[in-house]
């Protein structure tokens, strides 16, 4: 059997560089592997102890800065005590043995104190949590409650066999006793919590800069803790302990009274880091994308939250890579929004792309496979790069074992667009899995994972590639023309539709080629901002949309901040540009004359004739000096033309005898009928031979309202002749997607009948009040489509308390959150008395901050609650989550707190 072996692995599968034409630029030019540039990584925070991330190719550091803007690792060291002994007591009550190699001329030294729990992730802490459980508490728990349990046996076995007609009162308290005491372990059995250490912190100056020391020891022996700088002075790192692995370095602010923490909430970063930028010198193969690129990790998860990003987070790191004047980011983050490309984050976010030259890559989202599901802000903001995930067939060998090869395709849970305001939503695709580094708290070497968060390095380090060569060979350039060569140069996959892959799969070497034959461009610093009736494309949904009309699009050179442009060269600037647009059902001028101000033409969409299905194209504008360079903007044009139901009766529609390849996708838009509230899907899978995994996924939009708020999501997996039923709410006279996908690693063709059937009640109110004296109250349901049978059950499950604040404060922020310019962070904490009478669940609402994040107009958002003994009981962040409070001590005290660039006034 050994002489059949296949000794041929598809390791270029592992971290996909051909797809992109990464590993081909690389051999063609290996001067050109990210020197010189930085990637600041936003993200879960990144391990520098990991495998691939100690140095680059010429020995440089890998990982060049450490920080946590999230506030998890935050330490309060405002706590001075000055002594010439080498002995102190923390905070903990601890002594603290000071070494005599420590250098401390000054005898100051900040305290502080730190729960563990803190700074663990939530995967480590279940993981400590059992370790600690099966090692120090099971043995003496099942040793106590054994020992009780044979006393108690032998108790009964003594006071049985006399067998006294009278029941003596200390027998019967004693029998009591032993079954409390049973009952008490048992009970503890269940309710044991892991809580961690608690360290002792102390910081100093030693002359020449601040350094801490963390008592990971928990014994006061510093002599056998690491000492550390900030990470950016020396690169240092250390490990909190041998059980936990979990890689920490500091930063200092205020003079000492502030102590950073730096660890990391989740493998997901370091994962990321390492598809980017990743350096095997003996595994070349494993390497990343670009492996001569440095990396400044930016912790945004809060591990309080479970790696949740927020609002304060998100703002430091854009103040900190603005600072550090990094060449991209990574940002393999985001959330569904109600609003596209607007808010207080996305804003600053632009604000760092347009004035200081910064280019954002982000993940396009992962909850596809219906339309407009990118999310934010990679999907919904103008001046970030999103990128869809693909999947190659090296991949699917590599990474995923297939026994079968399939042709490659896009992810099933890939987000498609466009977005709600007609943008594309996804620009580009990249390879969106990766077998990479994870922390060394994993207890393993490397891990496969994917999604968009994976593809969004892979383009990143590939865009860091063509910002090596552009350095090296002085070719100016700006995120603008990044993008637009990267989005004309990329490759269109066949059988893809334009939603899910945007303009195709990035290839480094001709976006490096497009730059140098042709540069100088006079457009290399320009921006042309695109807007059609207040969104960024024309996008027809609805039923009443369908019919023809006439858009204003408005287009907008605006130059890069960052590059000085001569008033001379505004004002010499012109281009005549050719629009073309395949699509017969389009009309638009042929011709635009374009200077330094806004230029206005209209566009006739005519979707008279179309089938029934989606429609997309794109209007493209040439310059006509040098139409090779490909279109300087683009207009997306996107029509879903509805089916409308035809059966009166039944309100229902049939799609018999569909066949399904891997990842094939049927999306039907249908006109859901007025009166409807509700639908029912159901599936028969009409194979034989065998079954398969499918995906339901229904969406209406709304105005204003995030794509999720009217979605279904199922993944189902049906055996052969197997069935299902679903149902789910709609919205009567909306266009509502079906869409059926086959998951794009289920092997085979199977053919399956499924159908749509639409149902509604209304009742006679939506809001519904009672009065105690009435007894009785009516509420009147009428069927709008068909006769239902119905069970009416009413129950009380929530009860609100409207809240007005007690106390309100406004004051100025420290210099982690001032904003370039000088611009100052404000913060208003709110405090509210509630009141609770018995234990329960407890969830927050403020109409004007919750589930809003990145469209905020607010920076920041964060809520507490207290207990009377100010003890904290519950926190959260933009999306608040019902909190099952166990111990109530009333009344509670409840603060808001919200961050803002400008002071608050009235």
């Amino acid at each position: 059997m050994a002489d059949s072996v296949n000794f041929d692995f598809p390791v270029f599968g592992l971290l996909p560089k051909k797809e992109t034409g990464a590993l081909q630029f690389l051999t063609k030019y290996p001067e050109y592997d990210g020197k010189k540039v930085t990637i600041a990584v936003f993200d879960t925070g990144v391990d520098p102890a990991a495998a691939g991330l100690r140095e680059t190719i010429d020995g440089r550091p890998k990982v060049i800065d450490l920080y946590d803007t999230s506030g998890s690792g935050d330490v309060d060291t405002s706590t001075v005590v000055e002594t010439a002994e080498l002995e102190i007591t923390g905070l903990s009550g601890r002594k603290l043995k000071i070494p005599e190699a420590w250098k401390n001329p000054s005898g100051k030294y900040h305290l502080g104190l730190k729960q563990a729990n803190d700074l663990y992730p939530k995967t480590l802490r279940d993981r400590l949590h059992k370790e600690y459980k099966e090692r120090m508490w099971d043995p003496q728990q099942r040793l106590k409650l054994g020992a009780v349990m044979r006393q108690q046996e032998a108790f009964e076995n003594k006071h049985t066999n006399g067998q006294s007609d009278t029941v003596d009162l200390q027998e019967t308290l004693t029998k009591e006793d032993f079954q409390a005491q049973i009952d008490s372990l048992s009970s503890l059995e269940k309710k044991f919590s892991f809580y961690g250490p608690v360290f002792d912190c102390i910081v100093f100056h030693d002359g020449v800069t601040w350094r801490a020391c963390v008592d990971t020891t928990t014994t006061g022996d510093l002599e056998s803790c690491s000492l550390l700088a900030p990470y950016a002075l020396e690169q240092q790192f250390a490990t909190l302990g041998c059980s936990d692995m979990l890689t920490y370095s500091v930063n200092i602010y205020k003079e000492g009274d502030l102590l950073e923490i730096v660890t990391n909430c989740g493998s997901h970063g370091t994962h990321v880091a390492c598809i980017a930028a990743g350096y095997f010198p003996d595994q070349p193969e494993l390497n990343g994308i670009a492996p001569g690129a440095q990396i400044v990790s930016i912790k945004i998860g809060d591990s309080r939250l479970g790696s949740m990003e927020t609002g304060t987070s998100l703002i430091r790191a854009i103040i900190k890579a603005i600072e550090l004047k990094v060449d991209l980011v990574n940002f393999s983050y985001g959330e569904t929004a109600a609003y596209q490309n607007s808010g207080r984050i996305c804003d600053l976010m632009s604000e760092a792309v347009n004035k200081h030259g910064i280019i954002f890559v982000s993940s396009a989202g992962n909850s596809g496979p219906a339309l407009s599901t990118v999310g934010t802000p990679g999907g919904t903001t103008t001046a970030i790069i999103g990128v869809g995930a693909y999947v190659s067939p090296e991949m699917m060998a590599a990474e995923y074992s297939l026994r079968e090869k399939l042709p490659g395709n896009h992810y099933t849970w890939s987000s498609r667009g466009p977005s709600a305001d007609g943008a594309r939503g996804v620009c580009i695709s990249a390879p969106g899995g990766a077998i990479a580094s994870v922390p060394n708290w994993t207890l393993r070497r490397s891990q496969l994972m994917n999604g968009t968060s994976m593809s969004s390095p892979n383009a990143c380090g590939g865009i860091a590639l063509l910002l090596s060569a552009l350095k090296a060979g002085n070719i100016p350039y700006s995120p603008y023309s990044i993008r637009r060569a990267v989005e004309n140069t990329a490759l269109k996959v066949e059988n893809i539709e334009a939603f899910a892959q945007g303009c195709g799969l990035l290839q480094v070497e001709k976006s490096y080629m497009l730059f140098t034959e042709k540069n100088p461009c006079q457009e290399w610093n320009m921006n042309f901002v695109v807007t059609c009736n207040g969104g960024r494309g024309i996008y027809l949904r609805e039923p009443h949309e369908i019919k023809p009309q006439e858009t204003v699009v408005n287009i907008e050179p605006v130059y890069c901040d960052v590059n000085t442009t001569e008033n001379k060269d505004k004002i010499a600037f012109s281009m005549r540009v050719n629009l073309i647009c395949s699509a017969t059902w389009v009309s638009c001028p042929a011709h635009l004359e374009l200077m330094n101000m806004q230029r206005v033409f209209t566009v006739k969409v005519d979707p008279a004739g179309l089938p029934t299905g989606p429609h997309y194209t794109e209007i493209q504008a040439f310059d006509i000096s040098c139409p090779t360079k490909g279109p300087i903007f683009r207009v997306p044009i996107t029509i879903l033309v509805p089916i409308r139901v035809q059966d009166a009766e039944q309100c229902e529609l049939r799609f018999c005898n569909q066949h399904f390849n891997a990842g094939q996708i049927r999306r039907h838009f249908i006109a859901v009928p007025e009166g409807a509230t509700w639908a029912v899907i159901h599936m028969k899978v009409l194979s034989k031979e065998h079954g398969s995994r499918f995906v339901i996924h229904t969406i209406q939009l709304s105005p204003q309202t995030a794509p999720k708020s009217n979605e279904f999501y199922k993944l189902v997996n049906l055996s052969d002749l197997g069935e299902t039923t679903q149902s789910f709410n709609v919205r009567g006279g909306g266009t509502l997607e079906v869409c059926i996908s086959k998951w794009w690693a289920s092997i085979g063709c199977v053919s399956i009948d499924y159908s749509v059937r639409f149902s509604g009640l209304r009742a006679s109110s939506q809001v519904f009040s009672m009065h105690a004296a009435e007894g009785i109250a009516r509420i009147d349901v009428k069927s709008t489509l068909n006769c239902e049978e119905i069970l009416p059950v009413v129950a009380l499950k929530h009860h609100v308390q409207v809240l007005r604040p007690t106390e309100s404060k406004i004051q100025a922020l420290g210099n982690r959150d001032l904003l370039p310019d000088g611009r100052q962070i404000y913060e208003l904490l709110l405090t509210y008395q509630l009141h609770m009478s018995k234990t329960g669940e407890f969830s927050p609402f403020c109409p004007w901050l919750s589930h809003l994040l990145y469209e905020s107009d607010y920076e920041a958002q964060l809520w507490m609650l207290f207990d009377t003994n100010k003890q904290l009981m519950a926190s959260g962040d933009a999306f608040p989550h019902q909190q099952r409070l166990r111990r109530v001590i009333t009344p509670c005290e409840c603060m808001f707190v919200t961050k803002r660039q400008n002071n608050w006034t009235g």
